[in-house]
């Protein structure tokens, strides 16, 4: 099994609210937990979409960055600002 590296996937930083204001995403694991365990919604379409991608990119069935693209639909579904650097 082929196993994503954190080169393969461009760090973005999300905004949400709470203690800890901004979470910087830097891998695909850290995608997958803030998915799994931060998320304020667990139902809208494209978060679904983004766990499904998580995995699949976790398990290098597709490139990581559209594992980040999902996460980027999901965050803005749930109304959670993104910011990205431009490599």
């Amino acid at each position: 099994m082929k196993w994503c590296t954190s080169e393969e996937f461009a760090p973005l930083m999300l905004v949400v609210s709470g203690p800890e204001r901004y979470k910087l995403v830097a891998t695909l694991v850290q995608a997958a937990e803030m998915l799994t365990v931060g998320w304020p919604i667990d139902d809208g379409d494209e978060y679904l979409i983004a766990i499904r991608a998580c995995r699949m990119a976790i398990h290098g069935e597709i490139p990581a960055e559209d594992a980040r693209e999902a996460l980027i639909r999901a965050a803005d579904e749930a109304g959670i600002s993104v910011i990205t650097a431009v490599h």
